[in-house]
């Protein structure tokens, strides 16, 4: 794939590097790399990337996933724009492509050439172009009906970042704002549920935590489809004891059939849940998006002003000070005030890494991100103590298992938001220590999809995108640095503060982060 001559500032980017990279013998010295940088590791994580490029996407592994997936997508333009900048625009372009008319973005978006029986659930399950025509689904591609959590404008300006030149020159980000600010008013109005201001999922699967504890008690409420109406593919690739159970699948067919066959409409759903995670990376995107709308010439002022205000209503609503962490919103449940009276919307009293992840936005009180940063090292997480990688769930938690799935592994991506999070809020020691970490632990397991948060065990598939390409963004970070010029552009106010206040000797960022 080449690129036009003479789109762009940066010379490693008039020809797809990816590909390049991953011919080139391990003692070549390629000029774009920071000394830093561990070869081997870096060419392996390439490698990955490339086995499991399509031509326009990404799948995040060729046997359990080989489709398209919204937040692995982000995740992975994330880290693709360190090899292939060209690649990592197309990666976005294309997933921005199958974007419904009402805004929302699909978490999948099929590979027609890929066999019906490879996945469930398949296009003829959702049946997107006809069971969403009033919902606008596009009747070129086939997608899924719901959604998962929107890192895309974060993603889209750490792309632009790694070459402005070739951006500008391609309109990437004139290209996707509209479809961002379609999707970002989407959640914003369609997805309040609560009417308290912040987006509700629908399904398990949109919140991208797929058997959380945390969905559970809500789930109780949903009766199961029965296992004779569908077949379950992932258990041709993974071992049942590391995957949801029977009965949670039955629900989460039931979920998306009722979704699907009431025309996808919002608003009718049994299961309305506001998650921490979700909703923060829907500021933080909010963040990046008002970043974008500056760079295009905008003032971005109102963007800034939104995703505040959201972060207000984030802790209004969901942050539980006693026990120092953010929690889920259930909106169809009902507890009970001091009067004895019902009301609707409880807490989810579960602990998940959901209710860390929050530790990446700009504007939080410092005590909330003191208490954040101790719930994270204590007994329930034990980041830094009895685990090195944070794990999905409590540690402590009756429903704690360390290899099935979202109820107690630790994943790559939640490992990431929250070293972010932490070099953010100046925890430099901490975030380096994660950092190196989520490094050793990925080259160890050959990039597994997750891992035993105690011992690192791989488990899911291996080579999977999004950890590959996380650990590319990690070596292109040197240990050692406070907020990343990169973090303060995508976080910040302006690309010069933290928390509204100026950081001195920082420097704005034209080139990215790419060493």
């Amino acid at each position: 794939m080449t690129e036009p001559v003479g789109t762009t500032c940066f010379v490693e980017s008039r020809v797809d590097r990816t590909a390049q990279l991953t011919a080139l013998p391990v003692e070549h010295h390629l000029v774009y790399d920071p000394p830093s940088l561990s070869g081997s590791l870096h060419l392996r994580a390439a490698a990955v990337l490339e086995g499991n490029w399509t031509g326009t996407s990404t799948v995040p592994s060729r046997g359990l996933y080989p489709h398209q997936w919204s937040w692995d997508s982000a995740f992975i333009a994330i880290g693709l724009r360190h090899l292939s900048p060209l690649r990592a625009q197309t990666e976005l372009e294309t997933l921005l492509a199958a974007q419904w008319g009402d805004g929302r973005i699909p978490h999948i978006v099929f590979n027609p050439s890929v066999p019906l029986d490879a996945y469930f659930p398949s296009p003829d399950f959702w049946r997107s172009s006809t069971a969403g025509h009033s919902a606008g689904a596009p009747r070129t591609v086939q997608t899924s009906g719901i959604v998962q959590p929107p890192v895309h404008a974060l993603a889209a300006w750490l792309v632009h970042c790694a070459d402005p030149g070739l951006s500008r020159a391609r309109g990437f980000l004139a290209g996707v704002y509209p479809k961002l600010a379609a999707w970002h008013r989407y959640l914003l109005h369609r997805r309040d549920l609560g009417g308290g201001g912040l987006a509700s999922v629908v399904h398990p699967w949109e919140q991208g935590m797929d058997n959380s504890p945390c969905w559970d008690a809500p789930l109780s409420r949903i009766t199961p489809a029965p296992a004779r109406s569908f077949r379950r593919a992932d258990l041709d690739h993974g071992a049942a004891e590391d995957r949801p159970t029977d009965l949670d699948y039955g629900r989460y067919v039931r979920l998306a059939t009722d979704y699907r066959d009431g025309q996808y409409a919002d608003g009718a759903s049994e299961f309305a849940v506001e998650d921490p995670s979700f909703n923060a990376l829907l500021i933080a995107s909010e963040h990046a998006l008002a970043r974008i709308a500056r760079e295009l010439g905008a003032t971005g002022t109102a963007r800034h002003a939104r995703a505040e205000r959201l972060t207000g209503v984030l802790i209004e609503r969901l942050w539980d000070p006693a026990e120092g962490m953010f929690f889920c919103r259930d909106v169809r449940g009902e507890t009970q005030d001091a009067g004895h009276r019902p009301l609707t919307g409880a807490l989810i009293p579960e602990r998940s890494v959901s209710g860390l992840i929050p530790l990446l936005l700009p504007d939080l009180p410092r005590d909330i991100v003191t208490a954040l940063v101790r719930t994270a090292s204590g007994p329930h997480f034990g980041l830094g103590d009895s685990t090195e990688l944070p794990p999905s769930y409590d540690l402590l938690g009756e429903a704690f298992d360390p290899h099935r799935y979202w109820r107690g592994p630790a994943w790559f991506n939640t490992s990431w938001l929250l070293e972010r999070g932490l070099r953010l809020h100046g925890e430099r020691q901490r975030a380096d220590a994660l950092r190196e970490a989520v490094l050793e632990t990925a080259a160890a397991t050959d990039f597994a999809e997750y891992v035993d948060p105690y011992d690192g065990e791989a488990c899911g598939a291996t080579g999977f995108s999004w950890t590959a390409a996380l650990t590319l963004d990690l070596l292109h970070e040197p240990p050692g640095h406070g907020v990343s010029g990169t973090g303060l552009g995508t976080f910040g106010m302006s690309g010069t503060e933290v928390n509204g206040t100026e950081v001195k000797g920082a420097k704005r960022v034209k080139g990215g982060d790419r060493g």
